[in-house]
């Protein structure tokens, strides 16, 4: 149990947040089916992206790392290896939809398991679609829960519409697809995020979007790449809420991923008047980045629902708590998907922070938030559930609190953000 720092007076200074974890998983992923080096950069450290690693370690792929930088000697999807282990995912959701997807078309047996928060995440979202197009899967449940074994093979094509929108199924489909006889389709209700499809085009790979669906033809060669991966806005999130809530705050955060599928925080921000500022950006054509500025605002509460929640699933944890420093009242609302997270998040999140003191609902599909309320504490122990996010959140709202907060499971954060209470501190002193 970790004691949290509370009634912070200001937080300033400059911080780089770690590489996207998104984009560093797929790095190595692609890297691995491709043909020859590929050099990453800015690599996220986090436990989830090292489980990607020593994953396709295991499948006879030469992968070393010298902190965040990495190199990958791909082998070409036909040159993984039947692993003789089991391939451990850790606590990556990530790690354990888009592997199957690649798995689907490699002629040999593979068993996956992770933790115990995996083990309650659904995965027929995934196997149901790569059944359909010929690979064997079984496990718990008929195959919806992990551990799950798989046979692949020799795939054909598919389109499919799913039933939601998320980036980690269409991504499995689309790597599947990479290897499938035909053009696979992959429809979703919203536009998830798509660092897949433009990871693809950037190991040679052609893939088409039409709205709402996308598109690959089989039978591609991949070549190897270099990639700089930028600051994860999912981890840069935290403290944008920070440096909005806390006050006499100004945070510059550096080299941050613009990518217009992630920055539905960056859309909530400004609806809710916040003194934020986006400049030097560049890199557009591939994955976006700039330098973001954060100061002390004053909020309004604001709707979030639709289209948007796709682009800020993830951040809708620390979302909730900018909702409780801002005058009136904060409906979110279609995400659902926040039940199937690393914890049933909408539950989590109104539990933890009705702890310190938030007048928050849970509702079906969201929750309901009031504000302007003074959190507050007296020796609380507040706990991140094993939830990075949870945990992440937590700790910035203790910023804000009067008393005592005390955070179990703080090494859950690690699975995102290892550098996370470092950098949180800087800001302090």
């Amino acid at each position: 149990m970790q004691p949290l720092r509370t009634n912070v007076s200001s937080l300033n200074g400059t911080i780089h947040v770690p590489g996207d974890k998104s984009i560093s998983h797929r790095a190595v992923m692609l890297g691995a089916i491709a043909n020859g080096t590929t050099k990453i950069s800015n690599f996220l450290t986090g436990e989830d992206c090292l489980s990607t690693i020593d994953c396709f370690r295991k499948m006879g792929v030469s992968i070393t790392q010298n902190g965040s930088e990495v190199v990958v000697e791909g082998k070409g999807v036909n040159g993984l290896q039947e692993p003789k282990e089991i391939l451990n995912v850790g606590n990556s959701g990530t790690t354990t939809r888009l592997l199957l997807g690649i798995l689907a078309s490699c002629p040999f047996h593979a068993c996956l398991i992770g933790d115990e928060s995996i083990a309650k995440r659904p995965m027929a979202r995934v196997t149901k679609p790569l059944r359909m197009m010929g690979a064997h899967i079984d496990g718990r449940d008929h195959g919806n829960y992990t551990p799950l074994s798989i046979r692949g093979g020799s795939l054909e094509a598919i389109q499919y519409e799913s039933p939601v929108a998320s980036a980690q199924v269409k991504s499995a489909i689309l790597l599947a697809g990479l290897h499938a006889r035909g053009t696979t389709s992959v429809t979703e209700p919203h536009q998830s995020r798509d660092h897949t499809e433009r990871m693809v085009r950037l190991f040679g790979g052609e893939v088409v979007v039409d709205g709402v669906m996308v598109s690959v033809t089989g039978s591609q060669q991949l070549t190897a790449t270099s990639i700089y991966v930028p600051g994860d806005i999912s981890s840069a999130a935290f403290f944008l809420v920070a440096g909005a809530i806390v006050p006499n705050s100004e945070i510059v955060l550096k080299n941050v991923g613009l990518n217009p599928t992630r920055t539905g925080i960056i859309d909530v921000l400004q609806q809710m008047g916040a003194d934020i500022v986006i400049e030097n950006v560049r890199n557009e054509e591939t994955e976006p980045l700039g330098d973001i500025t954060i100061r002390t605002s004053e909020l309004k509460g604001t709707e979030i629902g639709g289209a948007l929640i796709p682009r800020l699933i993830d951040e809708i944890p620390v979302i909730a708590l900018l909702a409780t420093q801002a005058e009136g009242t904060t409906v979110i609302k279609d995400a659902s998907e926040l039940k199937v997270k690393e914890t049933n998040r909408i539950d989590t999140v109104v539990s933890e922070l009705r702890k310190l003191g938030a007048d928050i609902e849970a509702t079906e599909d969201g929750m309901i938030i009031h504000g302007k309320t003074p959190l507050k504490a007296n020796g609380t122990i507040v706990d991140s559930h094993g939830d990075h996010r949870i945990g992440m959140m937590l700790a910035i709202a203790a910023c804000i609190a009067k008393g005592e907060v005390f955070l179990q499971r703080p090494e859950a954060i690690a699975v995102s953000y290892p550098m996370f209470f470092a950098h949180l501190h800087s800001l302090i002193e």
